[in-house]
């Protein structure tokens, strides 16, 4: 049941969806123009704002479509940084210079996947069709309300904990326009699911997202995997610590839930959680006071995406301080997930291999 907040805003929410809805009907009437690109576009967004899981979704379809022969980049708005513009990753590029997620992707493809930024998507798209680059597809980060370029195919994720269509528009609740917008969705995710997650649960799952989307668009289902913490920087050092360790842990992301209860059930002994706003820029301050908390033996734990802006060269000397380690994250989708979804993006390559 709604809580007295979200009725009493609820009028506000009507308000903004309305005047999205207006925005969408003028792209879907062709009033408002729309740009493709001369390869295949595969946009992954959603409809609420917070963590949805894009950041790995993103990296597991470059990963499956480098795995393919196919050559991809990823184009993102580079959201937290200090520069503006169009802007492609280089290994001078730091988190505040192209975002956090670019530069996390930027160095999970070790360079081998051009990374770009730009607020404006189809500026984006252009600038990246004049670089000297053998590109046959570009994955969208978070464009799904970017209704200026034509993805296609357009991956919606929602949140098994908190699904769109449990959930209100701004400011009652946290979507970006109503639940109706999942009927430009040509695939549904629903992300962060419990891994033994049952058929029947997921079967009710799928009948939700029906009633927002057309009829035939698949719904798959993916989870988290949690791999080995890897040393950042600083004193930490040797293989990381093992489950049964005391940490504290350090985040600066939407939602830490998934990750606190992955750590609790492997074993770690959370002391702290020294929690930030998603996308927070650290400061030396912050991270002092991180490191006069620790017991001794303790080590600090944080997400792979913050530890792209705990790297950041102004924070070296604070950093230094911290036995920090970072838990990487994977994707794996349940049941047969992965075939169906690499089913969908087949056909848009068959004309389209790079040389």
């Amino acid at each position: 049941m709604p809580s007295l907040l979200t009725l009493l805003l609820l009028p506000f929410s009507w308000l903004y969806a309305g005047v999205a809805a207006v925005r969408n009907w003028l792209y879907d009437t062709e009033w408002l123009a729309t740009t493709a690109a001369a390869v295949p576009l595969i946009n992954v967004g959603n409809l609420r704002v917070g963590g949805t899981g894009k950041t790995p979704h993103v990296a597991w379809l470059v990963q499956l479509l480098l795995d393919a022969g196919q050559q991809p980049a990823i184009l993102s708005r580079g959201y937290g940084r200090d520069t503006r513009g169009f802007r492609l990753a280089t290994a001078a590029d730091t988190a505040a210079t192209i975002g956090d997620e670019p530069w996390q992707h930027y160095h999970e493809f070790a360079g081998a996947v051009p990374v770009v930024v730009d607020e404006d998507r189809r500026h984006g798209l252009a600038e990246l069709e004049t670089l000297p680059l053998k590109i046959s597809a570009v994955v969208l980060d978070d464009a799904y309300q970017h209704r200026r370029v034509q993805p296609s195919l357009n991956v919606l994720l929602t949140e098994q904990a908190r699904p769109f269509w449990q959930d209100h528009v701004l400011p009652a609740g946290r979507l970006r326009e109503s639940r109706r917008g999942a009927r430009r969705a040509d695939v549904v995710v629903v992300t962060k699911c419990p891994p033994t997650w049952s058929e029947q649960a997921r079967r009710e799952a799928a009948a939700a997202v029906h009633r927002y989307t057309r009829s035939n668009v698949p719904v798959l289902f993916s989870a988290y995997e949690y791999g080995n913490p890897v040393a950042v920087s600083g004193s930490a050092a040797g293989s990381g610590p093992k489950p049964g360790a005391e940490a504290v842990l350090l985040t600066g992301i939407a939602q830490p839930q998934p990750l606190i209860d992955y750590l609790r059930g492997a074993g770690y002994r959370l002391a702290q959680h020294h929690r930030f706003a998603d996308h927070h820029a650290f400061t030396a301050a912050e991270l002092m006071a991180v490191a006069d908390s620790l017991a001794p033996g303790q080590v600090v734990l944080t997400t792979q995406k913050d530890a792209a802006r705990l790297l950041e060269p102004t924070l070296r000397t604070a950093v230094a301080l911290l036995p920090l380690f970072y838990v990487p994250i994977r994707v794996r989708f349940l049941a047969d997930g992965a075939q169906r979804l690499q089913k969908l993006l087949a056909p848009l390559f068959i004309p389209r291999t790079v040389a």
